[in-house]
């Protein structure tokens, strides 16, 4: 055994590893990590976190999936999900680590669609009407290839990536002193090569900073790039977030270097990526912003043209509507929550929470325990559990939230959310009770699964 054997590194080594591009040495890592048992020491908490981006799309730390999974159980989360961009492809290892961790695990995925019943107004992307972010939740297992379903991954990957060269083209005829080879100089920040706007912005910020070699030179260019004063630029540069933030919109968003405003071609109908998302055994999800844009004013006109095209859950990222310095504004978006979780309640629709980290300064995980969400804490508990319970059941018995067998045989809402609920409740699985699942086959894993689950749970039934 040599030094550099992944039993002989200090902890903090391998946590570092877990970020690696190298599939083989994240493995390794966590494995050793697990067998050391440091995460067993962490007191569950009630907390859950079920919207964490990777760095197969952009993370704001580089934290893989093994490494969310790590931080996720260390932080004693009830239960965690991911979810990248166009791609599942943290899946397995997400869903691998929550297993070797004895963690509740789910993996969804994100993307931009178009709804034709709003296409004059803003809803979820500020600055393009008729475009909403949206996303699939529970996702069993990455389809094959060769199947519609996994043709239509592949499709939405490509076209995420010609928007993304594109994008870089058209910010390259103006800004010709810190031109990008995107296959050189973006597609190297994530390890499938699947990047996102915010891998463009960092690309653009470090070729500025190699360019001009003096952080007075680079301020000096940033000031005329984004309209601001030098003195503006220099103080903004030092503040990573406010300044990826702000590079963003100049290059990126409406009225941006780069932007071109999108048609009803540029992004799939939203019908078309739900019935992508139900082929797949998962469930379409509504993403909701903050509440203010004309297309999320009126909520329950929203929800109901989003049933109508097949989305059947709710995303929200509470931060956003709490954690506000404008007095008026927080007022405003905390109203907008209140009401936007009592409409989910009316409609039995399960809500999943989670804050991204997406950008730095961001916390880890919703507090559920304090003063501004302990109001909402149960909901969005039950709702983490609902798309863990989907995934068990998805995975291992073929038994999806809106499949036919679930739709016949829970035909009530109310019932369905209690017993698929009640199934992401059980003792997180390990890998040695996932081997008896799949051992059981379909059948017998539904049987084991509904047995353990549904026991004094009023209103379910097999």
């Amino acid at each position: 055994m040599t030094c550099s054997d992944s039993s002989m590194n200090s902890e903090s080594q391998l946590v570092d590893e877990l970020d690696s591009f190298d599939a083989g040495k994240r493995e390794r890592a966590l494995r050793a990590l697990a067998a050391r048992g440091g995460h067993d020491r962490h007191v569950e908490r009630l907390d859950v976190g079920m919207h964490f981006h990777t760095f197969h799309s952009y993370n704001s730390s580089g934290y893989s999936p093994s490494r969310l999974a790590w931080e996720a159980r260390k932080a004693g989360l009830h239960a965690a999900a991911i979810c990248d961009f166009d791609v599942l492809d943290g899946l397995e290892e997400f869903l691998g680590a929550c297993r070797l961790l004895r963690l509740r695990g789910a993996c969804h995925v994100e993307t931009r669609a178009f709804l034709r019943d709003f296409a004059d107004v803003d809803i979820t992307s500020p600055g393009e009407p008729g475009v909403t972010y949206i996303m699939g939740a529970g996702f069993p297992s990455v389809p094959d290839p060769s199947t519609d379903a996994g043709r239509g991954l592949a499709a939405m990957g490509a076209a995420a990536r010609k928007r993304n060269v594109d994008l870089v083209a058209r910010i390259n005829a103006c800004l010709p002193e810190i031109a990008l080879d995107y296959e050189k100089d973006v597609v190297p920040l994530t390890p499938g090569g699947n990047a996102t706007e915010r891998h463009i912005v960092r690309a653009y910020l470090e070729k500025a900073a190699v360019h001009f070699r003096h952080a007075d030179r680079t301020a000096s260019f940033w000031s005329g790039v984004l309209k601001i004063h030098l003195d503006e630029a220099a103080v903004l540069m030092a503040d990573v977030p406010a300044m990826e933030e702000k590079v963003r919109a100049r290059l990126a968003k409406k009225g941006g270097l780069g932007y071109e405003a999108p048609t009803s071609s540029t992004f799939p109908p939203a019908e078309e990526f739900t019935s992508w998302v139900r082929a797949c055994g998962a469930i379409p999800m509504v993403t909701w912003l903050d509440g203010t844009s004309p297309g999320e004013s009126d909520a329950r006109r929203l929800m109901d043209v989003m049933r109508s095209v097949g989305a059947a859950t709710l995303n929200i990222i509470p931060d956003r509507n709490w954690n506000i310095r404008d007095p008026a504004q927080r007022k405003v978006k905390t109203a907008k929550l209140r009401e936007i979780v009592a409409l989910c309640e009316e409609i039995n629709m399960p809500i999943n929470i989670g804050v991204e980290m997406n950008k730095q300064g961001l916390p880890f995980a919703d507090d559920l325990g304090g003063p501004e969400l302990k109001e909402y804490a149960e909901i969005f508990r039950r709702g983490a559990l609902i798309m863990v319970g989907q995934t068990l059941l998805a995975r291992y018995a073929g038994f999806s939230y809106l499949g036919d067998r679930a739709l016949e045989e829970f035909p009530e809402t109310g019932a369905r959310n209690r017993f698929f609920e009640a199934v992401g409740r059980l003792p997180p699985l390990d890998e040695a009770a996932e081997a008896r699942l799949r051992d059981a086959g379909k059948e017998g894993a539904f049987s084991m699964l509904h047995d353990r689950a549904t026991k004094g749970i009023a209103g379910v039934s097999k």
